[in-house]
């Protein structure tokens, strides 16, 4: 027989060493999170001209690359609970979650500079969700 490819491996492999708690949670997060970013991330791309009203900062930065960072949060979105849920590429999911964390970092630091700390702790909050998923649904699928 052959060995078993990265894709192939049981996202559960490993699943003993976490409490049920902590699964049960970062499956609450995960949920939430996909929504939060589906939606701000569609409103960012499909309604740019309401965004932009909602959201002042928008006006600060050319409209290509806050649907970029529309398109990033929908990406991400789906990624946090697809490849999980279905077992396709489960590994495509913590990745989603560390890029995600990645970005809430960067708009925090935009905020901060911004003196916008209202919306640099919200990033911040995110960020901390988005590491624990990260870092759950890796020791999930990493190989032993």
């Amino acid at each position: 027989t052959r060995p078993a490819l990265p894709s192939e491996v049981s996202v559960f492999a490993q699943a003993e060493q976490i409490p049920s708690a902590m699964k049960d949670l970062v499956w609450v997060f995960s949920i939430v999170l996909a929504l939060v970013f589906l939606i701000v991330g569609a409103f960012r791309v499909l309604r740019y001209q309401q965004a932009r009203e909602r959201f002042p900062w928008i006006e600060d930065l050319p409209r290509i690359l806050v649907m970029t960072i529309g398109v990033a949060e929908i990406l991400g979105a789906l990624g946090l609970i697809l490849p999980w849920a279905t077992g396709i590429y489960p590994i495509l999911t913590p990745i989603a979650a560390a890029a995600l964390a990645w970005l809430m970092f960067m708009a925090g630091m935009f905020h901060a500079q911004r003196r916008e700390m209202p919306d640099a702790l919200l990033n911040l909050l995110l960020m901390i969700m988005l590491i624990a998923i990260a870092y759950v649904r890796w020791q999930q699928v990493r190989p032993a």
